[in-house]
Formats: C-alpha cells, structure tokens, sequence
C-alpha cells in the first residue's frame, strides 16, 4: 500500500492573529488617527472663531467712546442791547444733550456750563449729577440768563452796532462708562458752543458746536 502523505497546513502568525485581524487593527488604528485628526481641526476651527468673537467686541461693544456734551435748540425769551452804553442781557431756554454712544450707560458728576464774552464770563448755568442711557441721548433743560454788566470790553459797542452777538459756551463734564457692570471707565465730555443772536430780529442766528 502507499504510503500516505500528510496534507500541510498553513502555520498561524507567530503573535497570534490572523491577516484578517490585523488589518482590522490597521483600519480601526486609521480611523481613530482620522477622528484625532478631525476632532483637532474643530478646535482649531472654535479657537479662531472665539478671537474673531472677542476682536469685535473690542473694537465695537467693549470699546469705550468720550460722550459728547452739546446746546440744544435755543429758544430766546428776551435780548436787549445797548450799543452806545455798551450793554446787553438776554435770557432763553436750551437743552444741555449728553450723547452716549456707547454699550454701557454714562453716569456723570453736577457741572456748571459757562458763558463767555470773549474769554469773559457773561452767565453760567449749573446742570446736576445724571445718568445718559446705553447708546442715548440725555436732555437736561435749563433757563439762561446772561447780562453784560461785568463786562469791560471796549471792542462791545462796535460789535453790537453790527447787529449780532456772538457768545461761546464751556464745561467739562466728568463721570464714568459702565460696561457689562464689571467694566468702569472714567471719561471726561467738554463743550465748545458758539452763539450767534441777531439782534435786530432777536433772535437766535447760529449755534454751532465741537
């Protein structure tokens, strides 16, 4: 009889996994690299997103603006002048209008608004201690009363002769920005208002301000 010969077998891999199983490990080890790698991304992608988000609130909401500090419409109740003496008075009611444009309210301290004659005080009004909203406008009426009387101005006379009057306003209003409730930030508002009143019509020509 022949003798036999024995079929051979294929050796299984000397550290026990077949070819099958270690692609698989191949393939799940690719996937977590994938995962890894997408997961690195997305951060990245949240990183850049949160500095685009905190460079515009700098440049927009946290950025603290100087509130400004204005006349209003002026309405003139009385104005008399007298060239050859020389003299004038007049009184007239206005708005001081403390514009806030920023995200946050403005509280600001009692000021007193001046008005000059060529450098020299003709009236001054007082305005109390208040508050301009978020991105608001604050109105505080007042009633003005001005008089030449402390004057000693020769240039007076020829000026009213010309038929106008021309007057300038000055204050400087101090107080802080609020932002959020965390933030203060200390801001100084300054008027420069110049007045003109026609006196022949008595009544107001120009205003302009800074």
């Amino acid at each position: 009889m022949a003798e036999k010969t024995n079929q051979g077998y294929p050796l299984a891999p000397a550290n026990g996994y077949t070819r099958s199983d270690a692609e698989s490990l191949q393939s799940a080890d690719e996937l977590k690299r994938k995962k890894r790698i997408k997961l690195a991304i997305y951060i990245g992608i949240f990183i850049v997103f949160q500095i685009m988000v905190i460079t515009a609130l700098s440049l927009t909401v946290m950025k603290v603006k100087t509130p400004k500090v204005r006349l209003g419409d002026i309405n003139v109740q009385n104005l008399n002048s007298v060239p050859t003496t020389p003299s004038f008075d007049t009184k007239f009611t206005t708005q001081i209008k403390v514009k806030n444009t920023n995200f946050g309210q403005y509280k600001y301290d009692a000021a007193i608004i001046t008005f000059l004659y060529q450098g020299a005080t003709v009236g001054q009004v007082s305005i109390p201690k208040g508050k301009a909203g978020m991105l608001s406008t604050k109105n505080v009426d007042v009633e003005v009363s001005l008089s030449s009387s402390a004057l000693s101005s020769s240039s007076l006379g020829s000026e009213l002769s010309s038929g106008v009057l021309t007057l300038n306003s000055a204050a400087t209003l101090t107080g802080k920005v609020e932002l959020m409730f965390i933030m203060k930030k200390k801001k100084s508002s300054t008027m420069d208002c110049t007045i003109a009143f026609d006196l022949s019509s008595k009544t107001l020509q120009s205003l302009k301000c800074k």
